[in-house]
Order: structure tokens, then C-alpha cells, then sequence
């Protein structure tokens, strides 16, 4: 697998990119969106740096110094770390629903946190900046490698986490506890959530609605009491993993975090090379790096060409159709044959080759599935920021003309939407958050 290279763009584009994180800047980090997001969330955050890494990449580093200080003890990154100048009731749910530091006292949470984290791209996003940074001048570089190896105990801490909390099993994938540590309204979720008992809750507001032109674009309120319901149940657990393990409804083995998690494992390791960390720690990261590829490699499905989610509770795979399938593609590290066979099905009408697409970027569920809906969220919009990450990945596997047909194409889409969140696949129309930082 070849190293990326930071990825170059159109002056005028790469201005307004440029633009874009200006005005979302908060210092030493930088809200997700103007309004819909005024916080900072852990993945968002690690695309963020990656962009932030092309300006300024002591800048890049603060990023994830920002986030990684909110870390929990158990090595879990929080999902969203709370901005406390915001005040109540612009964005739920907000830092005193999560209760972290209460419900979280017996993992030693700290407040202003969530209690949940989001896929591994931290590791990457590190990386990327020490790769950036060598192309700057000297003193530049010795910063690069200072925050390495600052934030390398860190991220080992949370890798760690993830392979033993999140993977008790040794499977080698992740379980997840809530939606919103992936994709959050996908239909991978659907027949676990419908499963999921809703009990009382106390009468919410969601801020999310008013910053979007079209709310049915957003989670239904059935989806979202699901939401709230399985944090409560977290809470209840005291966000201890063993105790949410026996009790929880919603426990899914991701092959989407997994995946990422796999990459961020060889960019750890290549981060652990670069400081010189002890040999027993780059042992460790290969052989997890190798577990999670055997984990995804359990869960390949031939006849639909992508890698399949596993019920823990209902022990069954997953059976849809969507953008996360392509897992292994992110891990690499593949057989020519499953390589090829994933390949196929990205290139099929069922993803960038369905013949109405606007841009032939991959939509977040495939358009020839049941559940399609081309304008909600994570049931159909394509996804710029995912767009790049199978870019990434494509370059990483050695997969150079596709991936430039994909960056051509996602460049001509970004060059139309004003940075926008999600876009309608068909018709190119932008949705969600506009000035999206990521």
C-alpha cells in the first residue's frame, strides 16, 4: 500500500475550503457547522485537521490536541465535546442530558462530554499532518514530530479501548452501542431499533430542525425518541461497557468503524516507526491491524459484493445495501479476488454507477436497495467527506485512475454545493448544514 498525498484542488475551490474553516474557527478548534453544529465532534474533528493540515499544520495539531483532552479514562474519545459557552437549548441533546461526570462517575467521565464515540479516524488524520509537514521547513517538521509524539500514548490508549471494551470477543470489529457512533440513521439500524422498547421520556425540542431548510431531511421523531431512549440506557448502565454488554438492546458489530479502525491501526503503527516506540507496541498494532482484517473477512457477503454488520443480540448479519459495505476497501490489505469483487460492486449501478447519479460518488445506501430515500440524511444523500475517505483509501490500495474519476467527480460536486453536508445523489441539490467544516 502506497502513502497518500495531500490531495490538491482548483485555487478558487481551495479559497473557499479555506474560507469555510476560517469562519467556523474557535481557536484551537473548530465547530462542525455555523449553526446546526456549534460544538466539536471526534470525527468531524479528524477531517477537519486533515483540511486544516493543507494551511497551517500546527494549527492541524490543535485540533486533535482540542479533542483528545477530553478523552475519557477508559481511552474512549466522546463523541462530541461540548462547547459550555453555548447556552442551553441550542443544540440537544445537549451536555447536561449526557451527564457524563454523573452517570459516568464510575469510569471517571469527565463533564461536558457525551457518553458515546465515532469511528477511529484519528490516527489517520495524525498522520496526514506529519506526511504534510515534510514538506515544510525544519522547524515545521520538529513540531509535526512533537505532537506525535504527544498524542501517540493517547491514541494507543484509544485503540486500545476499542479492541478490548468494544471487542471483548476478539472478533476483531467493534460493537456499537448507539447510532449515532456510525451512521446514525441508516437502515442498517432499522429492524434493531424497531426491536428497541421505548420507555418515557421527559418532553425534548430538537434544535436540529430549525437549521434546516427541509426537516424531513433529519431523523423522525420515532428514530429520535429511539435515540434518546438508548442514551437513557447508557446513563442507567453508568457508561460502563461490561454493564451495558449484559443490558443493552442495541449492540451491533460495525464493519464501517472497523474498517477505519484497521487503517488507523497502520497509521499508528507507522506513527509508532516515526517516534520510535518500543517494539512491543508495534507488535500489538500489527496484530490488531490483522485481527480486524480477519474480522471483516468473516463477514464478506459474495452474492451482494459487500461486507455485512452482525446483530450481537439477534446473532444475524445485517443484510443492506449501503455505502459502509465497502469497509474492507478502508482496511486494505485485501486479495486481488476480494479487491476486485469489491471494486465491482462500487463501480455497479448499485453505487457510482447507477446511471441518474448527479456525480458518480457513492451514495450512503445504494439506490437499488428497498430502504433508499435519496433526500434523508444517511438513507440515500451522498456524503462529501465519505467521498473522500473511499478516495483515500482508493489511493492507499493502489487503485490510482479510479480514484482520480472519484476525486474529479467529487471536486465538480463540491464546486456546486457550497460545502454542504449531504447532497441529493439525482438531482445535486444541497442538504443538511451548509459551510460544513468537514
Amino acid at each position: 500500500m502506497s502513502d497518500e498525498q495531500p490531495a490538491t484542488a482548483g485555487d478558487g475551490l481551495a479559497a473557499r475550503a479555506a474560507a469555510v474553516l476560517h469562519a467556523n474557527d474557535l481557536g484551537g478548534w473548530t465547530k462542525a457547522a455555523p449553526r446546526l453544529y456549534p460544538h466539536q465532534w471526534s470525527w468531524d474533528a479528524a477531517f477537519i485537521a486533515v483540511g486544516w493540515a493543507r494551511l497551517d499544520t500546527r494549527r492541524a495539531a490543535a485540533e486533535l490536541r482540542t479533542l483528545f483532552a477530553a478523552q475519557w479514562p477508559t481511552g474512549m474519545v466522546p463523541h462530541i465535546v461540548f462547547n459550555p459557552d453555548i447556552p442551553r437549548g441550542v443544540y440537544f441533546p445537549d451536555a447536561t442530558f449526557w451527564d457524563s461526570d454523573g452517570a459516568g462517575a464510575p469510569v471517571g467521565a469527565p463533564a461536558n462530554t457525551s457518553g458515546i464515540c465515532q469511528p477511529p479516524v484519528h490516527a489517520i488524520a495524525a498522520r496526514h499532518i506529519w506526511l504534510v509537514a515534510q514538506g515544510g521547513d525544519p522547524a515545521g517538521i520538529a513540531a509535526a514530530r512533537d505532537f506525535l509524539i504527544e498524542l501517540y500514548p493517547r491514541l494507543l490508549a484509544w485503540h486500545r479501548y476499542l479492541l478490548t471494551n468494544r471487542d471483548p470477543e476478539g472478533s476483531g470489529l467493534i460493537t456499537v452501542y448507539h447510532p449515532w457512533e456510525s451512521t446514525d440513521n441508516s437502515p442498517r439500524w432499522d429492524a434493531t431499533l424497531a426491536a428497541v422498547k421505548v420507555g418515557e421520556l421527559a418532553p425534548y425540542t430538537r434544535a436540529d430542525l430549525q437549521h434546516v431548510a427541509d426537516p424531513s431531511q433529519r431523523p423522525t421523531k420515532e428514530e429520535y425518541d429511539r435515540y434518546l431512549w438508548l442514551v437513557e440506557e447508557l446513563k442507567r448502565a453508568r457508561y460502563t461497557d461490561a454493564t451495558i454488554q449484559r443490558v443493552h438492546p442495541f449492540q451491533i458489530k460495525d464493519v464501517f468503524a472497523s474498517g477505519i479502525l484497521v487503517a488507523a491501526n497502520d497509521a499508528l503503527l507507522a506513527i509508532a516507526e516515526v517516534i520510535g516506540a518500543p517494539d512491543e507496541d508495534r507488535d500489538m498494532i500489527a496484530q490488531w491491524a490483522t485481527r480486524g482484517r480477519s474480522g471483516l473477512d468473516q463477514h464478506w457477503d459474495a452474492e451482494l459484493g459487500l461486507c455485512l454488520d452482525h446483530d450481537v443480540l439477534a446473532d444475524t448479519p445485517i443484510v443492506t445495501r449501503t455505502v459502509t459495505g465497502f469497509a474492507p476497501l478502508i482496511a486494505g490489505g485485501l486479495t486481488p479476488d476480494r479487491q476486485q469483487a469489491l471494486l465491482a460492486t462500487f463501480d455497479s449501478t448499485a453505487f457510482t454507477g447507477h446511471p441518474d447519479l448527479r456525480w458518480a460518488v457513492p451514495p450512503s445506501t445504494s439506490p437499488e436497495d428497498p430502504a433508499f430515500q435519496p433526500r434523508r440524511y444517511w438513507r440515500g444523500p451522498t456524503w462529501p467527506v465519505i467521498t473522500w475517505l473511499y478516495w483515500w483509501s482508493l489511493v492507499r490500495i493502489g487503485e490510482t485512475e479510479r480514484a482520480a474519476r472519484l476525486r474529479a467527480a467529487a471536486l465538480d460536486q463540491l464546486a456546486a454545493i457550497d460545502f454542504a453536508e449531504y447532497v441529493e445523489p439525482f438531482t445535486g441539490e444541497p442538504l443538511g448544514s451548509i459551510d460544513q467544516s468537514w
